[in-house]
């Protein structure tokens, strides 16, 4: 009996560090922003004003809706265009031959790039006065396509999912990679005694296996959506007229430039509260898993 209690007090005294750094850099800071945003707290002096700042947020504030649309949309195309591609170059790269590994390095490349410089570049191409996508445009006989394409209002979001798109795709790519190099080769050579040709064994075999890694994969892309800030704020800064606002972005400003910390720590709330909720839903619609191999 004392040695079992000596091997629990020793369990306990080796996960105690652990938990006081977990309750001190997360735990701690999320129960700090909690109380905030009950408060109007600008930087110096606060008071409780209760569920104010969350009314405001629901019920007047449109900005906030709009930059949670822009998040959703941007999950929603990282699942419906960036995620297909990338299973489909997945599962290409294998039969390339000696021109597999150059492929891997060529679409992981802009994963590795700085957030910094990959901004900077697409600002110079989509620049409406000097950038090369108009000048491409103009030059193949297009000057009608010729767009201001993060100055309009209307166009300038679609150019941020794409940028986003562009430099996140080698990681959705290298999950599924990895994925398929990890199905055992006797499921393809029993797919070839069987008489699958390539197309059948990748539809009715490889697909199936592959959904725990889509499942992760779309639940992070819906979380990069909702996190999504260094690209807009490097780009436009979520104009024009507020219209590539996400809720980083817009969180920021609220905080930063208007001094509204209370405010801004309401919106992290939600955030962190949508973040939740649409992991919980998107798992639960993901539930069913294959077999493991």
């Amino acid at each position: 009996m004392n040695k079992l209690w000596m091997e629990k007090r020793s369990i306990y005294l080796l996960i105690t560090p652990g938990l006081l750094f977990i309750a001190g850099l997360i735990l701690v800071p999320i129960a700090i922003a909690i109380f905030l945003s009950f408060t109007n707290y600008d930087g110096v002096d606060f008071q409780l004003i209760g569920f104010k700042n969350y009314i405001e947020i629901f019920f007047h504030d449109s900005v906030f809706w709009s930059s949670l649309r822009n998040a959703l949309v941007l999950g929603i195309c990282f699942i419906l265009l960036q995620h297909p591609i990338a299973i489909f170059l997945a599962i290409v790269t294998p039969y390339c031959g000696r021109w597999e590994r150059p492929l891997r390095i060529i679409i992981f490349i802009p994963s590795i790039i700085s957030t910094f410089v990959t901004s900077q570049m697409w600002v110079s191409l989509l620049s409406a006065q000097f950038g090369l996508v108009n000048r491409i445009l103009v030059t193949v006989g297009l000057p009608s396509w010729q767009q201001d394409w993060l100055g309009n209002s209307s166009i300038a979001i679609f150019s941020i999912i794409f940028v986003a798109m562009w430099q996140g795709f080698g990681y959705a790519y290298l999950l599924y990679y990895t994925g398929i190099k990890g199905i055992p080769s006797e499921m393809h050579e029993a797919a070839i005694v069987d008489g699958a040709s390539k197309l059948q064994y990748n539809m009715k075999v490889v697909l199936p296996l592959l959904m725990p890694v889509i499942r992760i994969n779309v639940i992070l892309a819906i979380v990069a959506g909702f996190k999504q800030m260094e690209t807009v704020f490097l780009m436009t800064g979520g104009g024009p007229a507020n219209s590539t606002q996400f809720l980083g972005t817009y969180l920021y400003y609220k905080a930063f430039r208007d001094g509204l910390f209370g405010y801004g720590n309401a919106i992290s709330v939600l955030f962190v509260i949508f973040c939740l909720v649409v992991t919980l839903i998107m798992n639960r619609l993901l539930k069913k898993d294959v077999g493991e191999f």
